[in-house]
């Protein structure tokens, strides 16, 4: 069995029918994609890869595997899964996963593509794991799933200590020791021993207070959507393939296909991104400043767009001078993880009052951002006020 050391597991023990995994290329790529796309440019620190990550996911899972006693197949399967749950992802992480669903119709969790078409198939079949039950795992639909794929899994476990880690924010603390031996598997389902209510809390916390903090620092967002037009404008005048083909690429390629475009408004993006020339913020506005209307276009690469383009022409600047950033809606944490105390199974959010209080959390940390270079931050701002009927801003809006 090999070791690796890592910062925030201390040694990792890799088990020698996955070495070969470890070793492919689809595994070995991920050490040149960056785990939290463009926050190196709020965190310095923050350059670890989604490589590292899943070397975390699959140690944490064969943990939790063992705690649970799941038998020798199953818990080659888990651990497997874990390892490969992050394969599909893109240059920088999540910062062009949109546009590539908008172009190619998938996210990163379809990879059955990557896994039955690839080495990857024969390397799992030589260690009797079943691909498409791996495939199964990471899409979320095995009856094992949640281990990798739920509301207190072994991925959010791993991601909040590794980010925390490595941007020094300090609000990542998960006691995922505690939580791993709370778990227990009752009649094929994962629960929650009433021991480990806390840590299940204290995951909680950490995942709503990082995602202002980090996850959807301003920065962070506005470095993502530059490189994200800039990638949707080559997709766009090159439309032979190049949007699956940047997909499959690392961080370094795809920036130096960014930056070496034959079009000058891509090279321009990319340029302002690699010098850290980045937009400002025109608006940056809540959820009680906007319409339902806007507040339901969430997610929609389309409708910002469209918004983007509305702003420039009313504003007098150059259309790739405006970015209009809507991100998804908090969805509320409805935890399907069941606590088991002496006489009942009892979802989460009836044991702990907490978590109604952190879903309003999530939606009053939820903004909707309008960026622009700074010449242009009055100008986009009027423009933007005109065209979403944004409401006056309140006493409590002026200080957020």
């Amino acid at each position: 069995m090999k070791a690796i050391k890592d910062p925030v597991h201390g040694y990792i023990q890799v088990e020698p029918e996955l070495l070969p995994l470890v070793d492919s290329p689809e595994i070995q790529r991920l050490r040149y994609v960056r785990q939290l796309g463009f926050s190196f440019l709020v965190y310095p620190g923050a350059h670890h890869t989604r490589f590292e990550h899943s070397l975390g996911a699959m140690h944490l899972a064969s943990l939790m595997s063992k705690q649970i006693e799941l038998a020798k197949e199953d818990h080659l399967l888990v651990t497997t899964a874990a390892l490969l749950h992050d394969i599909g992802h893109g240059p920088f992480s999540h910062a062009i996963e949109g546009i590539a669903s908008e172009s190619l119709g998938r996210s990163h969790t379809d990879v059955r593509d990557l896994i039955t078409k690839s080495s990857l198939n024969d390397e799992l079949e030589r260690i009797d794991v079943d691909p498409v039950e791996v495939c199964l795992m990471i899409e979320g639909t095995h009856p094992l799933a949640s281990i990798i794929h739920g509301d207190l899994d072994v991925d959010r476990m791993d991601y909040l200590l590794r980010d925390a880690h490595y941007t020094g924010v300090p609000y990542g603390t998960v006691d995922s020791g505690r939580l791993i031996r709370a778990t227990r598997l009752s009649n094929g389902e994962i629960v929650l021993d009433e021991s480990g209510v806390q840590a299940a809390e204290s995951l909680l916390i950490a995942r709503t207070l990082m995602r202002p903090a980090v996850y959807y620092h301003h920065v962070s967002r506005i470095a993502e959507k530059i490189f994200s037009t800039a990638v949707y404008e080559q997709s766009r005048i090159d439309p032979t393939g190049i949007m699956e083909k940047m997909i499959r690429m690392d961080d370094a390629a795809c920036m130096q296909a960014l930056l070496c475009s034959e079009y000058s408004d891509v090279r321009h993006l990319a340029e302002d991104l690699y010098y850290r020339r980045l937009f400002k913020r025109s608006l940056y506005l809540g959820k009680e400043e906007v319409s339902a209307s806007l507040r339901l276009a969430n997610d929609s690469n389309e409708r910002e767009r469209e918004l983007a383009g509305r702003i420039a022409e009313q504003a007098g600047v150059m259309p790739r001078e405006v970015l209009v950033d809507i991100p998804a809606f908090p969805r509320d944490m409805s935890i399907k993880v069941q606590v088991q105390d002496r006489d009942n199974l009892l979802p989460l959010e009836e044991v702990s009052p907490l978590v109604t209080t952190l879903n309003e959390t999530r939606r009053t940390q939820w903004r909707v951002g309008v960026y622009a270079p700074e010449p242009v931050i009055n100008e986009v701002r009027m423009a933007a006020r005109e065209l979403l009927h944004i409401r006056p801003l309140t006493r409590q809006n002026r200080l957020i």
